[in-house]
């Protein structure tokens, strides 16, 4: 997500498949009774967020979602039918699914059988008991209409997370750190990727969007429906639903890479003229931080004011890009950056969030440089103004304040540790840190411990100390 902050004025707003399946199964120290599936590239090892424990279940291990969704804008009624096929993490008398307390739960089947279910307080609790590493496939089948959830944060442009409806019919989401569960039932928590296919019927003046390839469209006379799919795991946070007024403009990056922008019909071409930078930014992130790790990138354009690094596909609010103080293709390039740090390597943890907009901030600030937009010199006064205003009101950047969610210390705080860092262990093993990182870890979850690890194997200097000091003090100097 972009901190939307601009030149001192705070807006608040595979390796192969096999090869990376039998990683993930060595891993897991799973049996080879619990990998015969088509969805191995989900798993994971999911487990209790520290900071939002209430969102998510580290007893099942989701590999995919299966979502056949149908929109009917003149009663804002959202019905769904979810396959979701699950990896129990331990043997359980029962196991639970996250789904907003809006939606009608109407059937819920375990492996073709229908089963008793409770949904209370945005937990639909399945009563049907489970065996660790053993496979099961959940249907559910839902209705109700969507509503967004408080944010754990005061960031004005963003003060809920989920699922939201327009006044026109619209739908959109922006759902970091939960809010998926306001649309579909999931394990709503960083730590479990799964794979992910799609299925929206849209009134048929509209379109659904979603992540990843768009695998068909088909009209009737009352409806629009299309089918997504993802290629990669992926987060549910990193997930993204939108249905409204959109036409489909394609384009081409680097190496031959599809390009999708889904843009309101009508006011594309203002779009259409930043986006053309699109394929020169992304050549200058790989530059960076190696190849591209997705099969697609993109954005969806929605009624809203934030932007959110949506995985393959960047969900950006118009207000955001219409904002006269803040550039919109540098907030691009900051949303596109987190596909490398966030997105295909995502944290375990909320308390890691800023492995991922520590080191985009970083990026963006780099990439204005390098355009000729601003100067290092300036941007280290704003990060050291920030490194003592942003802690004292939020905590540190691995110690935040857990109602300060995305405020302003895991970016600029982190930012101005990465610039340190780079002088410490020099630049030249500092920037085989940052493409080494995402690039050895693709598709996977990851700590602070990890990246620590591979600072310290890459700098051969004992670094623990120094990410003590700049991820968990409230004050600066630490004391």
């Amino acid at each position: 997500m972009a901190m939307r902050q601009r030149h001192g004025v705070l807006l608040c707003g595979v390796g192969t498949a096999v090869l990376f399946v039998a990683g993930v199964v060595a891993a897991l120290g799973l049996s080879p009774a619990a990998v015969a599936s088509p969805y191995d590239g989900g798993l994971s090892t999911p487990q209790e967020d520290s900071y939002y424990p209430e969102h998510g279940d580290p007893g099942i291990d989701v590999l995919h979602y299966g979502l056949d969704l149908a929109w009917n804008r003149r009663k804002e009624i959202l019905s769904g039918t979810a396959d979701i096929t699950l990896r129990a993490t331990a043997d359980d008398t029962a196991f639970q699914l996250d789904l907003g307390r809006t939606m009608d739960v109407r059937r819920v089947e375990v492996d073709g059988v229908p089963v008793p279910a409770m949904h209370r307080n945005a937990v639909l609790r399945v009563e049907h008991p489970v065996v660790a590493d053993q496979r099961y496939d959940v249907t559910v089948q839902y209705r109700g209409k969507p509503r967004p959830v408080k944010a754990p944060t005061s960031r004005s442009d963003e003060p809920t997370v989920g699922m939201s409806v327009t006044k026109d019919g619209q739908l959109r989401t922006m759902q970091e750190p939960f809010g998926a569960f306001t649309w579909f039932p999931s394990n709503d928590q960083p730590s479990d990727k799964a794979l992910f296919d799609l299925t929206i019927a849209a009134p048929r003046d509209w379109v659904g969007v979603s992540n990843g390839r768009l695998v068909s469209t088909s009209r009737t006379a009352t409806k629009t429906v299309t089918r997504f799919h993802l290629a990669h795991p992926v987060a549910t946070y990193l997930t993204t639903l939108a249905v409204g007024p959109y036409v489909h403009k394609k384009a081409t990056g680097p190496h031959g890479l599809p390009l999708n922008y889904w843009l309101p019909r009508g006011t594309a071409a203002p779009y259409l003229k930043m986006l053309r930078h699109v394929p020169a930014d992304l050549r200058w992130l790989e530059s960076k931080l190696g190849p591209y790790p997705f099969e697609s990138a993109g954005v969806v354009v929605v009624p809203g004011d934030s932007a959110m690094e949506t995985q393959t596909l960047v969900t950006f609010g118009r207000k955001t890009w219409n904002n006269p103080r803040q550039d919109p293709r540098e907030v691009m390039l900051h949303e596109l950056a987190h596909q490398w740090y966030g997105d295909t390597v995502t944290p375990s943890d909320w308390r890691d969030l800023w492995l991922n907009e520590g080191m985009a901030m970083y990026l963006e600030a780099k990439w204005t440089v390098d355009h000729g937009m601003a100067t290092w010199r300036a941007w280290l006064r704003y990060f050291r103004y920030y490194n003592k205003v942003a802690r004292a009101q939020d905590g540190g950047p691995g110690n935040y304040d857990k109602d300060t969610f995305a405020q302003a210390c895991p970016y600029y705080c982190t930012a101005l540790m990465y610039d340190t860092l780079s002088r410490k262990i020099g630049e030249r093993r500092f920037w085989k840190l940052v493409r080494q990182w995402p690039q050895s870890r693709l598709d996977t979850n990851v700590d602070r411990a990890g990246f620590i690890a591979l600072a310290e194997k890459i700098s051969h200097k004992n670094l623990d100390p120094f990410f003590k000091d700049w991820l968990n003090s409230r004050t600066w100097p630490p004391r």
